[in-house]
């Protein structure tokens, strides 16, 4: 695994940016593979750790059942959820995507996020990331990123 560019989320911008990611994701959870991308897409937002979004084609989606649920991102527009539906358990709003997302967020459409507290991990080329404290945001903290991090400590309560 090389190392990457140290990076300070306080660096990224407001309102947020999408670009895209070259790198592996990967999702796995009791020995399956629920996603793996080399396509997916990241949001930069200030005090942030990246959130990334897979394409809905690499995720088995067999898997998940979309819900009731929604939100409102000022910036993204409408999230739906989706659970994670096995014989055995369900993890409810283990992931989150935009149907029309509002104009700069287009590419993230047909994609979907991850709430990597929600399984059993998720890597970033290879490296199994941290969750991003709370199950609000959904970012995915790697070696390389420098916080604070809205939602931990030190954030004065965001």
């Amino acid at each position: 695994m090389k190392k990457k560019k140290q990076e300070s989320v306080w660096a990224y911008p407001r309102p947020p940016r999408v670009e895209a990611y070259p790198g592996l994701i990967e999702i796995h959870h009791h020995g399956e593979v629920l996603a793996k991308s080399n396509r997916a897409f990241r949001v930069l937002e200030t005090s942030h750790p990246p959130v990334f979004y897979i394409p809905q084609a690499d995720i088995m989606m067999e898997m998940l059942q979309k819900t009731a649920k929604t939100s409102m991102c000022e910036f993204k527009g409408m999230a739906h959820y989706y659970d994670l539906v096995t014989a055995s358990e369900r993890i409810e709003s283990l992931t989150w995507g935009y149907e029309n997302p509002r104009p700069g967020f287009e590419s993230i459409k047909d994609h979907l996020a991850f709430y990597p507290s929600k399984v059993e991990a998720c890597y970033v080329d290879g490296e199994k990331v941290q969750a991003q404290e709370g199950d609000f945001y959904g970012g995915w903290i790697t070696s390389n990123l420098k916080g604070p991090f809205k939602g931990g400590p030190g954030t004065w309560g965001w």
